[in-house]
């Protein structure tokens, strides 16, 4: 397996640091508001190479934290005059809800900010007696990054070819512009804590560290997040670790997601293109979503539109209805009939998907590559179906089904069906009595003897019965649907 590591800018093959099993990090929400599908886009990448981690058999432990001190939320608090731990609160649950909506796996270990207060005291104290932070006068305490000759490993960058004030915060309390905040004194009306600084709260950099050496141990496998976040968030984060627990690296490989745009330009409120999960959820299924994300490469810009969107839901239908025509096909297929050159062909396609799909999977996670083998798939079995009529085979039928099902459940869309249970009425029994001489009490055994007469009586050429058995399901608010696997009744 190949990873593309940010740090060396080029992929590597994936060996975790304990044999089997793999410990991963991704930066989670600052949460003072909703979701927008950008963040949502890089849970969905990770969400997914989780996924394909445990499915090759690792033993994954994953944590994602919960920014739920930072000053959008007290800025948030003080428009709405709530306290920042009211619109923490609210947001976190908000979050989680919208995670599980769009299929996103809990985390094994998900820790917010403001229960890990000692743990980042910890940390700090360390880089302060090494010398790698200062109190300054007026109770904040930061990063020295000139103390730390490894500082830029991770985004390359020189702080000597770096402008003063650019990206940085300029103040007369740092010893120099590029030192951040590890710890801020308090200020009127927001919260803090104690510490042996004073009253106050962590800076945003010291969190995720301070979070993933307590639950994760350092250094750790994977480190994520999007794009933005590599500097300088990332890289002081890995300043801070390597520094106060003399590691070689915070992260073995360190991975990040591309941007998102919509219609092509910068998703943003003053272009009117800024759009939530939580909105695009309440109008679009979250399985036709991930499979248009997925569509693109995690480390590559993905461009959103509703266009697409609206394709993707159209593409997932015809994916279940192959599965659901394989499945059919496969109940009303010959219990003996021997393999025919075309049943083992669309055996070796089922094996090759599965084999193009690990194969792009293991390079970098290439789920566009992934979904083109299954839909390669897909198209091999309509092929098969249409061509084969009823001479099919009910074990390759179900092993292709079962192949498509899965690989896709790896990319975690599900080929269940929403919506409403296709609950046949009663009164089929009594029609299936009346045109078929049927002696059950079974809604469903008698709908499979009503097609079976309707199709026998068609094959005789009695149109009058076979139309008169259609007619009367058709009063009960049904039709019959004729497909390449055979007829079957579904709600008008």
């Amino acid at each position: 397996m190949q990873i593309y590591n940010t740090q060396t800018h080029r992929k590597e093959e994936f060996t975790p640091l304990e044999e089997g099993k793999v410990r991963m990090y991704v930066c989670g929400p600052t949460v003072y508001d909703q979701i927008h599908i950008g963040n949502a886009r890089t849970f969905l990448s990770f969400d997914v190479i989780r996924r394909y981690l445990m499915y090759k058999g690792y033993q994954v432990t994953f944590a994602q934290n919960l920014t739920d001190v930072d000053d959008k939320i007290i800025n948030r608090a003080n428009e709405q005059g709530r306290t920042a731990a009211d619109v923490a609160e609210e947001f976190s649950q908000a979050f989680i809800e919208q995670m599980h909506r769009f299929g996103i796996l809990d985390p094994d270990v998900r820790p917010r900010a403001t229960r890990e207060i000692e743990a980042m005291q910890d940390m700090i104290s360390l880089l302060i007696e090494q010398g790698n932070a200062y109190v300054a006068s007026n109770g904040d305490v930061y990063f020295s990054v000139r103390s730390d000759s490894r500082y830029g490993v991770l985004s390359g960058r020189d702080l000597d070819q770096m402008r003063a004030g650019e990206r940085v915060e300029v103040n007369d309390e740092k010893r120099d512009p590029f030192d951040f905040a590890l710890w801020k004194a308090a200020k009127p009306g927001e919260p803090s804590w104690p510490s042996p600084w004073g009253e106050g709260r962590p800076g945003w950099h010291t969190e995720c560290c301070a979070m993933i050496h307590r639950y994760l141990g350092a250094p750790i496998d994977i480190h994520g997040g999007g794009a933005d976040l590599v500097f300088p968030h990332h890289e002081n984060e890995t300043a801070q670790a390597m520094c106060a627990w003399h590691l070689p690296y915070l992260a073995k490989t360190w991975m990040h997601t591309g941007m998102l745009r919509v219609d092509g330009e910068k998703m943003s409120k003053s272009l009117g293109n800024f759009y939530t999960l939580k909105e695009v959820l309440d109008k679009y299924p979250a399985d036709a979503v991930r499979l248009l994300m997925l569509q693109t490469h995690y480390r590559a810009p993905l461009d959103f539109s509703f266009s697409r969107l609206d394709g993707a839901v159209g593409t997932l239908e015809r994916v279940r209805t192959c599965v659901k025509n394989l499945r059919w096909a496969a109940e009303n297929a010959p219990k003996s009939a021997e393999l025919t050159d075309a049943d083992r062909a669309l055996g070796h396609e089922a094996d090759a998907a599965r084999e193009e799909f690990n194969r792009q999977m293991d390079d970098d996670f290439n789920t566009a590559g992934g979904i083109a083998a299954i839909f390669s798939l897909v198209s091999a079995a309509n092929k098969y179906l249409a061509d084969a009529g009823d001479a099919v085979s009910q074990a390759v039928t179900l092993r292709v089904a079962d192949t498509i099902t899965e690989l896709l459940a790896v990319l975690g869309v599900d080929l269940a069906e929403t919506g409403e249970k296709d609950d046949l009425p009663h009164e089929l029994v009594d029609l299936a009595r009346e045109r078929c001489g049927y002696a059950g009490d079974s809604a469903s055994e008698a709908a499979s003897a009503l097609l079976e007469a309707r199709a026998a009586a068609r094959k005789a050429k009695d149109w009058g019965t076979a139309d008169a058995i259609r007619d009367g399901i058709t009063a009960l608010g049904l039709v019959v649907e004729d497909t390449a696997a055979g007829a079957r009744l579904k709600k008008a």
